[in-house]
């Protein structure tokens, strides 16, 4: 007999979960309140939406099955932390499908922005429309592609940079320290702009010190890329607080404060459980967004600067 976790996992995986059914159906929104001034026009840099998969499928080779997370549901947790615009950023679960993201960008209107996935196959005339209905970047996922080789990244980082050359567009990297590395000297030719997701990948617990940051940091400091500061939550070992994330987090921001973006990673999605297929729903993770936020004022004590990382990076890379 199917069990009543079990069916409520399956309707949300079909779309079909009502607001407020249970609790761990529900994307997170924050439980602690913002403790600073946020700027007006403050925005978050990264967030994911997963629409009803009954209308925007999944790619079949992901390796995570999401719950849904409603733009609606983004526009509540967007209010608690107080930011007034928000980028979204085709998930690896979509592959090259960034149906679901224009869809969140359609429905959330001007305050909104887009990252794609592309590879070949994207048309000239798919990244025109895309550009038209908020589309500033695409994203390399090369982390969760498997893309470990120099070789293979250069060859990925070399044609993406081809696609957004001509249309001012960012390149995004969701990558390890290692892979910056070895990406460094395309990086520092390209002509496109690129943005490392996530701390560019490091992990709190190794500290500045650790194999690849420098290179991150010089990156950072030349101008030729931005970094996340997002997803704390995974770079740390040290939950709730978080403390070892400082020591890189203010490294970053030394480095060129100009190219510092904040983000939540909304709404948390999990990887697929040892034992389980990628099929199988992954519950979201029930994040306290607000206590993330504040730890940017632990990091950075002047509000000019925090404003500059909220309002001023954003508008300037994203076109708001």
């Amino acid at each position: 007999m199917l069990k009543r976790r079990d069916a409520i996992l399956r309707a949300a995986g079909a779309g079909f979960l009502l607001r407020g059914q249970i609790a761990f159906a529900k994307a997170a929104q924050p439980s602690t309140a913002v403790n600073f001034d946020v700027p007006p026009n403050a925005c978050d840099c990264h967030t994911h939406v997963f629409a009803d998969p009954a209308k925007f499928p999944f790619w079949a080779g992901r390796n995570y099955t999401p719950e849904t997370a409603l733009p609606s549901e983004l526009v509540a947790q967007q209010r608690a932390l107080r930011m007034q615009r928000v980028v979204i950023v085709t998930a690896s679960v979509y592959g090259t499908d960034n149906s679901s993201t224009l869809y969140a960008i359609r429905d959330l209107g001007a305050r909104a922005r887009g990252v794609a996935v592309i590879d070949d196959k994207t048309t000239d005339s798919a990244l025109d429309t895309m550009a038209r209905s908020g589309i500033r970047g695409v994203r390399l996922n090369i982390a969760a592609a498997g893309v470990a080789g120099e070789k293979d990244a250069a060859a990925r980082f070399r044609a993406a940079s081809d696609r957004v050359k001509s249309r001012n567009w960012h390149i995004q990297i969701n990558t390890g320290l290692g892979v910056i590395s070895g990406l460094k000297n395309f990086v520092r030719d390209s002509p496109a702009t690129v943005v490392f997701d996530h701390f560019g990948g490091a992990q709190a617990g190794l500290g500045v010190e650790q194999p690849g940051f420098a290179d991150l940091l010089d990156l950072v400091r030349s101008g030729k890329a931005y970094v996340k500061i997002s997803n704390a939550y995974t770079r740390s070992t040290l939950a709730p607080g978080y403390a070892d994330v400082a020591p890189i987090a203010r490294a970053l921001i030394a480095a060129n404060v100009d190219r510092i973006l904040w983000g939540s990673n909304w709404p948390h999605p999990g990887q697929t459980p040892p034992g389980k297929r990628a099929s199988d729903i992954t519950p979201l993770q029930q994040i306290d967004d607000g206590r993330i936020l504040n730890l940017l004022a632990t990091w950075v004590t002047d509000p000019a600067i925090r404003k500059k990382i909220l309002v001023d990076n954003p508008a300037r890379l994203y076109g708001f």
